[in-house]
């Protein structure tokens, strides 16, 4: 990075996104362009809605009129939510999960593409749920079709319970970071440009804003596990359960650049309050799958392809 480093990030307000945000505001002479709903306390907030695709779109163009033509070092996509169904549904008709955690970063990521600098780094957080591996209590991710993701009424795997209905439009947006991550590294234009494309799996972070759509007492529960009394028992027993600190600060090294992906890796889980650099699940390694997601978000999203 040259010159002063120039950032620009989605869900950095609350949780430890917010954690992040501070350590990259505070990094030297580092200019940080936050977009939220909400004004953050650090770095330069303009407002966006991420259930709104025209807001997605607004907010990269005040980015780039704000920064003048100076290139964006880094874009952290960070932003997220799970939701107890899958009946949500943004004002362009798509389910709220997918939308929030999938179209709209990917959108704002097209956007961007070309403001971003030679050599910058894009981090997509990603959740290891979308690994059957993981053994995470979630239910995992049975395809990453856009379509019948936005449209889940639509897919005629989905079941009748609406509580697994919402589990699965969650780790399936996250595998869809997954391979949005593996479709930019894999691009012509980006090796050109050597940027680093990460997907970036926090592990299980409680007391985060994540949960704010679902119901109260999941919500006082997330609350709870969240506070070192109870959350420090937990952690012992589990090498994917990270404290807020951990996970802000580890995304923060990795949009800094603090800590450099070994070759060929893109895939970055915080365990045990450490990153390490694995595989993401098998769906999530498939080109095919990549591609064609790629592709049919852009249409989605009213975007070339």
């Amino acid at each position: 990075m040259g010159g002063v480093p120039t950032m620009v990030m989605t869900g950095g307000s609350s949780g430890f996104g917010a954690i992040a945000a501070r350590r990259l505001a505070r990094s030297g002479d580092t200019r940080l362009v936050l977009g939220s709903r909400r004004a953050a306390a650090v770095g330069e907030s303009i407002p966006m809605d991420l259930t709104e695709l025209d807001s997605v779109r607004a907010f990269a163009a005040a980015v780039r009129e704000r920064l003048g033509g100076t290139p964006v070092d880094a874009l952290v996509l960070n932003a997220g939510l799970v939701r107890p169904d899958a009946s949500g549904r943004t004002a362009a008709g798509f389910e709220t999960t997918f939308a929030v955690n999938h179209l709209a970063q990917y959108l704002l990521l097209r956007l961007l593409l070309f403001d971003l600098a030679d050599g910058a780094t894009v981090v997509l957080t990603t959740s290891g749920t979308h690994d059957p591996a993981t053994g995470a209590s979630l239910t995992t991710p049975r395809h990453a079709d856009a379509a019948l993701l936005a449209h889940p009424d639509r897919d005629p795997g989905l079941g009748t319970r609406p509580g697994k209905a919402g589990q699965h439009a969650y780790t399936a947006s996250k595998l869809c970071a997954a391979l949005t991550v593996r479709a930019l590294a894999g691009r012509p234009d980006a090796r050109a440009r050597r940027l680093t494309a990460l997907a970036y799996d926090p592990g299980q972070v409680f007391g985060t804003g994540l949960a704010q759509e679902l119901s109260l007492p999941l919500r006082t529960a997330w609350s709870l596990f969240g506070t070192p009394v109870l959350g420090w028992p937990l952690r012992r027993f589990s090498r994917t359960l990270n404290t807020r600190a951990d996970a802000g600060n580890a995304l923060a090294d990795l949009a800094l650049g603090r800590v450099a992906p070994p070759s060929g890796r893109t895939y970055a889980a915080l365990r045990r309050g450490r990153l390490t650099w694995t595989d993401p699940s098998e769906l999530a390694r498939r080109d095919d799958l990549a591609e064609a997601l790629w592709r049919d978000s852009a249409r989605l999203v009213g975007l070339p392809e």
